[in-house]
């Protein structure tokens, strides 16, 4: 039961499923973001205070017993297991959900015992939050790559080959002059849009 990661023909180390983990790190998203725009539109904590104790729970499972036990990763390999599995390497997983689990046990120190409130909470949630977006959404891991920054021996498996930094990238991959244009436009009116007021005054006085 303690082992972290699992054993598959073809692999020289313990992997996981990327699926599998993505799919965990969004449903533990979409839980924790419904807490916390509940707690910062109602003022009512009590579902941020549930989240943290399920998020720390979690997490407790995936690092000190088996992820494969943990009920977000049970769920997640439930909603995916009909997909091709994508193996990663298990060990720098620990790493990243060392820092989930770290970030929880300060939301829990925080809200849980000492009903603290205040932009400390806003702070580690969004913090929290933001990682668990860009693991679910784009298989960017933060704990990875703090990994391979502290071991000689790099990763060898990757969501997406990403660590094969001689791998070039295909042509459907790059983006055009039109395409960077259309994101430059949409980035300016968006911040116009949000900010024009006060770039007018600034720059007319206005």
């Amino acid at each position: 039961m303690l082992v972290f990661g699992e054993r598959v023909e073809g692999y020289d180390v313990l992997v996981f499923n990327e699926r599998e983990v993505r799919a965990a790190a969004g449903i533990v998203f979409l839980l924790a973001f419904m807490a916390f725009m509940n707690g910062f539109l109602t003022g009512n904590n009590e579902p941020t205070k549930l989240i943290v104790l399920v998020f720390l729970f979690d997490f407790f499972i995936r690092i000190f017993l088996s992820p494969k036990y943990a009920p977000s990763m049970v769920i997640g390999r439930w909603m995916v297991n009909n997909q091709k599995p994508e193996y990663t390497d298990a060990a720098p997983k620990r790493w990243a959900w060392g820092i989930g689990f770290s970030l929880a046990a300060i939301m829990f120190y925080l809200v849980v015992v000492n009903d603290i409130r205040g932009p400390i909470n806003i702070l580690t949630c969004a913090l929290c939050l933001g990682l668990l977006f860009f693991e679910a959404v784009f298989g960017i891991c933060a704990g990875c790559k703090i990994y391979n920054f502290f071991h000689k021996e790099k990763v060898k498996h990757c969501p997406g080959e990403v660590c094969d930094l001689s791998r070039g990238r295909d042509k459907i991959q790059i983006l055009n002059l039109v395409q960077k244009t259309i994101f430059t436009l949409s980035i300016l009116a968006l911040l116009y849009l949000a900010f024009g007021g006060i770039i007018e005054f600034l720059i007319f006085g206005e």
